[in-house]
């Protein structure tokens, strides 16, 4: 009803876990389980209906094999509420630093785009794009949202996780949207507000609210030709959100 699933795994030690979420009809969102026996949170993020849940155990290099099952009927009270609290891929608390710095960006701002703008451009007019970590990084990276804001420095997925912490910390509905950006996979923002609904890939441009992408307008520095990719929606295709 809460729009999350807490799971815990109580099985062999040193075995990799993972979990797979799916909604009737929809895709199957695979996330790494921890070995601990402490509870982690999931997002239901595809609305009320009919989820299958498994949990899966690595067997050898990288196969894995179904080691318990369910079914879920789900009927949210909130189709907000999976997009404003914290997640495996969006990890604050009231204390992280990034919903310090969201309460200091946002005082004095009274309604809910103005806040959503101080903070896309703080993101995008501060922070630089990581090219080492883009170059590196392997399957199964987390941001630490703190860590990033501290660095002012990150990836695509990064960009995403801070802002996304920023905005649910302030009590925003904000998804933190995986998908491709023409053949470039890629990680992005969509923002809810009574004004406007949801908007794909927030940017104010002074008259209204329309397609943008923090990471692109950060790393492109705002050129005509990158804003003129970001503000086209045909350029972005959906996957996965958070």
């Amino acid at each position: 009803a809460e729009g999350y699933l807490f799971v815990r795994y109580t099985g062999g030690k040193n075995v990799r876990i993972k979990v797979q979420i799916t909604k009737e009809g929809g895709a199957d969102y695979t996330y790494d389980l921890n070995n601990t026996g402490l509870s982690e949170t999931f997002p239901l993020t595809e609305g009320d209906g009919k989820y299958t849940v498994k949990v899966l155990e690595n067997t050898t290099e990288n196969r894995y094999a179904q080691a318990y099952t369910c079914t879920l009927s789900v009927t949210l009270r909130d189709s907000m509420t999976p997009f404003l609290y914290s997640n495996q891929f969006v990890n604050f608390t009231a204390d992280s630093a990034v919903a310090q710095k969201a309460a200091e960006l946002m005082a004095g701002q009274t309604d809910t785009l103005s806040k959503v703008r101080v903070v896309f451009d703080y993101v995008v007019d501060n922070f630089t794009y990581d090219y080492d970590r883009a170059a590196s990084v392997q399957s199964g990276y987390l941001p630490d949202v703190d860590k990033v804001l501290e660095a002012k420095k990150g990836i695509c997925f990064d960009y995403a996780a801070v802002m996304s912490a920023m905005l649910r910390s302030q009590n925003i509905p904000c998804k933190l949207v995986v998908g491709y950006a023409g053949e470039i996979y890629h990680a992005w923002i969509n923002v809810y507000s009574e004004e406007t609904g949801w908007v794909e890939v927030i940017y104010f441009d002074g008259t209204s609210w329309t397609l943008m992408d923090p990471t692109f307008t950060s790393s492109g520095k705002r050129s005509d030709s990158i804003m003129k990719y970001v503000t086209n929606s045909a350029n972005y295709q959906q996957k996965y959100a958070y």
